[in-house]
């Protein structure tokens, strides 16, 4: 049932986060999770309301990490060095809802000493996706269970995502297998030097 209460709190909770952003020249999120609520969803959340306009001006300079430094900046090269083999996870509000697939690849192909192998199912969900874990345990384990086998497959030693709570979600499956394989953040990775 819908609960109205939960709406409320989580809309007030949107709008102070709008409160907090309205005067940002450019707002950077390194999470596709996070910067797809806020630039595709937040304008869906307060159409027709008194913070419309200010949630599509916010939404428009909003960008995702990876696609800041390689589409607006037009940086590709941070100098980083990180001598691992890895591989990459797209996390799906990043993929598909922002587009993002090309820009954190860019990234990683300039870090010194890294080697990225793509896994069979880099496109595939994780299984987190918020809310889902909770409400669906077994079936979300069942698809990071799915991505790990895939990644554990390219013999990396880890999974680079630009979605911190997918890494989460990774990061806690391959603990419980006993797994050596990591996961790891792209901005961890191009903080190298």
């Amino acid at each position: 049932a819908f609960n109205s209460g939960y709406w409320d709190e989580s809309r007030a909770v949107a709008v102070h986060v709008l409160e907090g952003l309205k005067d940002a020249e450019v707002v950077v999120i390194a999470s596709g999770s996070c910067g797809a609520m806020v630039k595709k969803f937040y304008p869906e959340l307060f159409a027709r309301t008194e913070h419309a306009e200010t949630a599509c001006r916010i939404a428009a300079r909003t960008w995702e990490f990876s696609d800041f430094l390689v589409n607006k900046l037009g940086v590709s090269d941070l100098g980083a060095n990180f001598p691992a083999r890895v591989t990459f996870h797209d996390g799906c509000h990043g993929l598909r809802e922002l587009g993002i697939k090309q820009s954190p690849r860019t990234l990683l192909s300039k870090v010194r000493g890294l080697e990225l192998v793509e896994m069979q199912e880099a496109e595939t969900c994780c299984g987190f996706g918020g809310t889902f874990a909770a409400k669906f345990p077994m079936i979300s384990t069942a698809m990071g269970e799915v991505k790990c086998a895939s990644a554990a497959q390219t013999e990396a030693e880890y999974i680079v995502s630009n979605d911190s709570s997918c890494l989460m979600h990774l990061q806690g499956l391959l603990d419980r297998q006993g797994k050596k394989l990591k996961t790891i953040h792209l901005a961890e990775i191009l903080a190298q030097q």
